[in-house]
């Protein structure tokens, strides 16, 4: 027995648009309401008649909280035991409610069906003592069979051939306690998260629900919770549309990358100049479009490759983990799906929404619908759609398939939901249809294809013929012929009740789809390429605009008015490397790729239609502010989807997948840190100064062990990693600058220390400053990076004692010592006598030798 039922309407925001229970084109007929008997069950046996059973009945009442706080909700459960049975429920459950004033509230209800069981909430208004009691009158069931509650005429429900008395019950009053102040009682609010997370989400953070989006999105209807449904989405995702067109390239509830942080990389193909005997003029051009995740489905990626297998190359289907690129599982033999489907659980309760889903992968084409399951691969179901080859799956569960009978065709809207092995009984309607296949312009939200046709004289286009249908009767709204030169239909979409055909001339008209009346003619891009509508065969569509891609840049149109909300630019590194010009004559980097949308940001790269060798060089993904049309990031990475449809992109998980010219699949987003510290001495005395140092590390699988580095080197450092560009940037000016590390110490009494902010080298990713604990005691010092856009958080502490200062040494008194005798002038007195002695000496031994000659 379910007594928190109440959990429904908390849970409603995070399950409403993942239902798929109400179609969005026609709604499946249901079964017959069943018929009621003239005899229903009554609180008590009719005038003589003797029941074949008395069931002697247990009232039960419980509400939470209690105490609870003044204008506070509180839930009321209530039961009686044994329960009524299959498709039987009790009537006229009665709880009486005494307010502290005397005043009294009477609630009068059924039971769900089958158990027996009842609730609902009540606002606790008044300050005081209250009194709660629940009374059962009874319930006669007379012999019959029950459906619903009813009983019913027809072969459907549960025969019980005895009739049964329950007997009256009740509870006695029970106290409930109001207090004047608020009484905390709900779990806090798990903020949304901005470092590092991962799969699976805890049911504790139940407000993430609005970033685990996965990817392809299919729309839906609002599903049973209807205006609050679409309150939510206006909410989240202001301007878009709540259906899903499969050309519009928006993917919501999911966050995407604000950094060109590359987390990991794999090879899909051989990309990059071959070179030599080749020189600038040769390319590989083996890199084709389209090798990205099929699906991204809670953070596991399902992918398609060829690869060597069991000893031959062979197209394989991979699973991978978005984060890291570790594949799960590989197989063969089955062709891979595309498209997600979300099959709700049936209802436990009549009237209760169920909580459960069982989400599978699906393969719509060759004649067959294939569901597999998501986390191993196994095929789960295998359904022939024959006569029908493929669908085109428009919404969660549903798909549209136009059916061609000799010269005649026919729309038929089908589901995936279920395991009926026959089409037909897939099929939900089936109409005349105008034409051989499902015109690419759809507007969901109001059930109305535009099919837009060239008009050519002599070859050359000179008009459009646009022609609007009625997707549930098939039947032509409206048809007009305008002097517009066509430049690809591809370029058109529908949406907001409204269709937007682009003009060779530089211009969308936009049409109202319900009178065909032209409601307005946009801005004019600019002169010379964009005047001339020069871009990819794509459009999206979000946020109250739509966007086009081109040779100039990109622009925003206002859905509203056709006004250009904003243009981007993206000039070139040096002018002699591009062609184009921009608004102001600037040479600019063309786009000619589609986008795609998520999370408030546009992501998109250069591209040309026909680029000629040698290339231009300094092409690059941008991740562009969709409200304001400013750069966020940009990084000179190009993808290989030159002037399709298919941009080569995918957002899931706040990750960005990319696969690029030079032969690798490029997954940016957030990637894991690594923080060491360490100081030195260990030991040291009060007074002393102490040298802290550590590293903040990227430990993401492209680049473990290599520097954190600050948003601003970002897109330099990961083109120096992983594209061999100078680390100090295309001007040779660049300087890779770290991110802050905070420092802190705790002292043994607990008493916190800031030593300081420091920045990491940004070439080595380390960090050293000289700090003097101010007393003695053990420190556990803190290193903390708190992670940015580009990392998640990450932190390390070590340990350092401080001791006495050293005692000063005391040097003893020396004894008086006598002043020595100065024999300085004794000495120089002999001096001279012996010098005088030296000289006579010698003059008398002259005068000797003299006289004797």
């Amino acid at each position: 027995m379910k007594k928190l039922r109440n959990t429904v309407k908390t849970a409603i925001i995070a399950t409403v648009l993942l239902l798929a229970s109400v179609m969005l084109m026609a709604t499946p007929v249901q079964p017959a309401q069943a018929q009621l008997a003239p005899k229903q069950p009554t609180s008590s046996p009719p005038s003589g008649v003797t029941p074949n059973a008395t069931v002697h009945t247990l009232a039960m009442l419980s509400f939470r909280p209690n105490p609870i706080g003044l204008n506070q909700i509180f839930l009321v459960n209530l039961w009686t035991a044994p329960a009524p049975g299959a498709n039987r429920k009790h009537w006229n459950y009665t709880v009486t409610i005494t307010k502290p004033d005397g005043s009294k509230d009477v609630i009068v209800m059924d039971s769900y069906v089958a158990d027996g069981t009842a609730w609902f909430e009540y606002i606790a208004d008044q300050e005081g003592e209250w009194k709660i009691k629940f009374e059962f009158y009874g319930t006669y069931y007379p012999a019959g069979r029950y459906y619903n509650g009813y009983i019913v005429t027809n072969t459907s429900g549960t025969l019980y051939t005895d009739s049964v008395y329950y007997q009256p019950a009740s509870t006695p009053e029970q106290t409930l306690i109001v207090k004047k102040d608020y009484v905390a009682l709900s779990w806090p609010p798990s903020p949304l998260p901005t470092d590092y997370w991962t799969r699976p989400i805890s049911p504790e953070n139940r407000e993430w629900w609005s970033i685990l989006g996965n990817y392809p999105w299919n729309g839906q209807a609002p599903g049973p919770f209807g205006e609050r449904a679409l309150e939510i989405w206006d909410a989240l995702y202001p301007g878009c549309n709540k259906y899903w067109n499969p050309r519009q390239f928006f993917t919501p509830y999911v966050q995407g990358p604000t950094s060109p942080h590359i987390v990991w990389k794999r090879q899909v193909d051989l990309g990059g100049l071959i070179g030599g005997a080749f020189g600038l003029e040769y390319f590989t051009w083996s890199v084709g479009g389209g090798n990205k995740p099929a699906i991204i489905f809670q953070g596991r990626c399902y992918h398609t490759v060829t690869k060597p297998f069991n000893g031959k190359v062979q197209t394989v289907w991979q699973c991978y983990d978005l984060r890291t690129g570790e594949v799960y599982w590989e197989q063969i033999g089955v062709p891979s799906p595309t498209v997600i489907e979300y099959s709700v659980a049936a209802e436990t309760v009549p009237g209760e929404q169920p909580r459960r889903q069982t989400p599978y992968l699906l393969y719509i084409g060759g004649g067959y619908l294939i569901k597999y399951h998501p986390f191993t691969g196994a095929v789960t179901g295998n359904y022939s759609i024959s006569p029908l080859t493929t669908g085109t799956y428009y919404r969660n569960g549903y798909a549209l398939s136009v059916q061609t009978i000799g010269t005649k065709y026919y729309l038929i809207n089908w589901t995936t939901i279920g395991t009926a092995t026959t089409f037909k009984s897939r099929i939900v309607t089936n109409i005349t249809w105008p034409l051989n296949t499902l015109p690419g312009a759809v507007d969901f939200s109001v059930n109305i294809a535009v099919n837009v046709a060239g008009i050519t004289v002599g070859g050359a286009y000179v008009g459009q013929n646009i022609t609007a249908y009625d997707l549930k009767t098939g039947a032509k709204l409206w048809s007009k012929a305008i002097d517009e030169p066509v430049y690809n239909p591809s370029c058109n979409v529908a949406d907001h009740g409204k269709v937007a055909v682009l003009t060779a001339r530089g211009y969308y008209l936009g049409f109202d789809l319900q009178s065909g009346n032209q409601v307005w003619k946009s801005d004019t891009m600019d002169y010379p390429w964009d005047a001339a509508s020069f871009g990819p065969y794509g459009v999206q569509s979000a946020y109250g605009m739509f966007f086009r891609e081109a040779y100039s840049g990109v622009y925003a149109f206002n859905w509203t008015n056709g006004k250009i909300a904003w243009k981007f630019e993206a000039p070139a590194l040096f002018p002699y490397e591009t062609e184009y010009i921009g608004r102001n004559g600037t040479t600019v980097y063309p786009f000619n790729a589609p986008a795609i949308i998520a999370d408030g940001k546009m992501y998109v790269y250069n591209a040309e239609h026909s680029p000629d060798t040698p290339l231009n060089r300094g092409y690059s993904t941008y991740c562009i502010n969709v409200t304001t049309g400013e750069l966020i990031w940009k990084i000179m990475i190009e993808g290989v989807a030159w002037g399709g449809l298919n941009a080569d992109l995918v957002v899931a998980d706040g990750y960005l997948t990319l696969t690029a010219i030079d032969g690798y699949m490029y997954v940016i987003g957030k990637g894991e840190s690594q923080t060491t510290v360490t100081a030195s001495p260990k030991t040291s005395a009060k007074g002393s100064q102490v040298l802290i140092e550590g590293t903040v590390l990227d430990m993401s699988p492209a680049q473990p062990g290599t520097p954190c580095v600050s948003k601003e080197s970002m897109a330099t450092w990961m083109e120096y990693l992983h594209k061999q560009m100078p680390i100090n940037g295309i001007y040779g000016n660049a300087t890779i600058t770290g991110v802050p590390v905070v420092l802190t110490a705790i002292a043994e009494d607990g008493s916190y220390f800031d030593i300081g902010t420091v920045v990491t080298d940004g070439y080595s990713g380390t960090f050293g400053v000289a700090w003097t604990p101010p007393k003695e005691g053990t420190y556990k010092i803190i290193a903390s990076f708190n992670g940015d856009e580009s990392y998640g958080s990450s932190s390390a502490t070590t340990w350092i004692t401080v001791g006495p200062p050293p005692e000063e040494i005391e040097i003893p008194e020396m004894p008086e010592i006598p002043t020595p005798t100065d024999y300085t002038p004794i000495l120089a007195g002999l001096a001279i006598a012996i010098i005088a002695v030296a000289v006579l000496v010698v003059y008398t031994l002259y005068t000797v030798r003299k006289l004797r000659k």
